[in-house]
């Protein structure tokens, strides 16, 4: 009868062990799903952007370039008769004068005291005076420069290209360009470099400017050439959506979870705030419309709702 007590005994205490173990394992069971059920939190967004995509736009090609301005000729004039003073000097700087016009009269004082004249510089084309080093009572040189003249008073730009550009260009093409504050002077193509600089790797296109435009000799000017008349249908975004850092462009494409990409694209001529993409983004992708100077790869970005 004892026996049987002492055995009803340990075994209620081990069914109790038991129920208790089962328990423990149900209630670690119920955390450790708990804990994997628990959503994680989402990514706090770094910046409220607007998405863009391209655009097709018609534009006219343009070939860009920079350059100067210069004199389409410019005649160095000097005194041919050696050992005559310069009795006059009727040009200065900034002067337009005609061709034949007198610029400086030559000749010795007489034992008398008076003034005589045996020579003449005249001017050998219609122009402006661009240099005077011509000063009264100064013995000339024979080839020593007295005036630089700018025949016709004619400039042109000089548009830097190299070869695969100048190859574009055909004479008579229009061109435009950008001075000071945004002044434009329209000119055309008069001529094209047959050959590039074997230090450099650019030759010229020059193209000729109206008289009427005032502008100087030396300005450096940037300038568009317009490639005949065709037009092509380019892919463009706003400016603001291009980012350029170690020599290249980037856009941020924006994925169905709200990150941001960072994307290389080729880009081509701008016209006004737009910039042709030419590789590196299919039609239809969302892109960062601006902004994208603050964001790196993987960012997660908050859409806005005007659109």
């Amino acid at each position: 009868m004892t026996i049987f007590k002492l055995n009803k005994g340990r075994l209620i205490k081990a069914v109790a062990l038991t129920a208790l173990l089962a328990v423990g394992a149900l209630s670690a069971c119920s955390k450790k799903e708990a804990t994997q059920a628990a959503p994680k939190p989402a990514a706090k967004p770094a910046l409220t952007v607007r998405a863009v995509q391209t655009a097709p736009a018609q534009w006219t090609r343009v070939l860009a370039a920079n350059g100067s301005v210069l004199p389409w000729q410019e005649a160095v004039i000097s005194a041919q008769l050696p050992g005559l003073r310069i009795m006059e000097v009727k040009a200065g700087i900034g002067d337009r004068v005609r061709q034949g016009d007198v610029l400086v009269t030559l000749g010795n004082r007489t034992h008398s005291g008076g003034d005589y004249i045996q020579g003449r510089v005249i001017a050998p084309d219609d122009g402006v005076i661009s240099a005077a080093n011509a000063n009264v009572g100064s013995t000339v040189q024979p080839g020593a420069e007295l005036f630089r003249l700018i025949r016709k008073g004619r400039l042109e730009w000089r548009a830097e290209l190299t070869a695969d550009e100048l190859m574009l260009l055909r004479k008579g093409m229009s061109a435009e360009i950008t001075v000071g504050e945004g002044r434009t002077v329209k000119g055309r193509v008069r001529a094209i470099s047959p050959s590039v600089d074997p230090q450099t790797r650019y030759g010229h296109a020059l193209v000729d400017l109206p008289n009427d435009a005032g502008l100087i000799a030396g300005l450096f000017a940037r300038g568009e050439i317009m490639l005949g008349d065709a037009h092509t249908i380019a892919q463009t975004l706003p400016q603001s959506a291009v980012v350029q850092h170690d020599g290249a462009a980037y856009v941020y494409v924006i994925a169905p979870d709200g990150r941001v990409q960072e994307r290389k694209v080729g880009i081509g001529q701008r016209s006004g705030d737009r910039i042709e993409i030419t590789s590196g983004l299919e039609p239809g992708v969302s892109v960062v419309e601006s902004g994208g100077a603050f964001l790196t790869d993987g960012d997660v970005v908050r859409l806005t709702s005007a659109q």
